[in-house]
């Protein structure tokens, strides 16, 4: 499809990349009702699911996913949530394995290509809760998930009807070495130690698997991918785990509609993460690059942002197709 024109202009003090990302990663608020779910895994582990209604009884869901470290509490999913509810949809915010507040049970967690569980999380949305629309909402590594999930499966429910995936890093080798830069230092560092806290309490579980003189070698996040995802999820390396779950090569296969929202000013991303080509070659893609909006920042005046109008807009959308 064509690139869409956006149309987003932030309050002129939330355009600076950094202050929109930050004050939406640190200040927002949104506050919403959830009831949780704890979902048993084939494999013996769980995953803890936010749920929140519409006021009336809905047969349309939306599935939330988070970015790295993130969970069902964070203002990009309940913002989302809030919304859709007021709009008659029902909300499923995902906590990925081990980001619920509790460790999970096995060494290994979730990472960016980790789509079996969405897999799972979709069926038990369609089977066990009987909804007949399920859509999909993916923020930053949520939002390269879904993508690759949609591109990658034969077999995609028909119940899938859609896609929103905000600020992807759909090159996750050009976005990992980018996050690594003196201008991102501030964020890279905030993710490395909590993910650092985070496998300090998988090593005491599992020393097996483990040792404290591993972890005390990762001072990236590259480091962290390769001492710990890469081996614990099967990949060779960290390059091996980027190239793999990297949403660029299956959005091709997209069949669904699917829009895409990246920042041209999110420092996150490189020109790999614009799939321009892709977009305009596959009618089911939909691309939309405003000038700002830093990374998940899309910040305007009302409370809703963005990002979160174009979602309930493009479902709106779909339906009418």
């Amino acid at each position: 499809m064509p690139i869409i024109d956006s149309t987003f202009k932030p309050p002129f003090y939330f355009r600076k990349a950094f202050v929109a990302t930050v004050y939406s990663g640190l200040i927002r608020k949104v506050q919403i009702k959830q009831s949780r779910e704890r979902m048993e895994l084939a494999d013996g582990d769980f995953i803890d699911l936010d749920w929140s209604y519409a006021d009336q009884k809905s047969d349309k869901v939306i599935i939330l996913l988070s970015g790295l470290e993130g969970h069902a509490q964070r203002p990009y999913l309940t913002g989302a949530a809030k919304l859709f509810n007021q709009n008659g949809i029902d909300a499923l915010s995902v906590n990925f394995r081990g980001n619920s507040g509790e460790p999970n049970r096995k060494y290994y967690a979730y990472h960016s290509g980790a789509t079996d569980d969405l897999h799972t999380i979709v069926m038990h949305a369609i089977k066990d809760k009987n909804y007949t629309e399920v859509y999909l909402k993916g923020i930053s590594l949520g939002g390269n998930m879904a993508l690759k999930y949609l591109g990658e499966r034969d077999d995609l429910p028909s119940e899938v009807k859609g896609c929103i995936a905000v600020s992807v890093p759909c090159s996750l080798e050009h976005s990992s070495k980018q996050l690594h830069s003196f201008l991102n230092k501030p964020f890279h560092d905030r993710f490395r130690d909590s993910l650092i806290e985070s496998l300090k309490v998988k090593q005491a579980k599992f020393p097996d698997k483990l040792s404290l003189e591993e972890i005390k070698t990762i001072k990236t996040l590259h480091d962290f991918d390769e001492v710990y995802t890469s081996r614990a999820h099967g990949f060779k390396n960290a390059l091996d785990y980027y190239r793999k779950s990297s949403c660029l090569q299956f959005l091709p296969h997209v069949k669904v509609p699917s829009l895409i929202i990246n920042a041209l000013n999110d420092s996150f991303l490189t020109p790999e993460c614009f799939p321009v080509k892709d977009a305009k070659n596959n009618p089911n893609l939909y691309l939309e690059m405003p000038q700002y909006g830093g990374h998940v920042g899309f910040i305007q005046r009302g409370g809703v942002y963005y990002n979160e109008k174009r979602a309930l807009e493009f479902v709106k959308e779909i339906n009418k197709n």
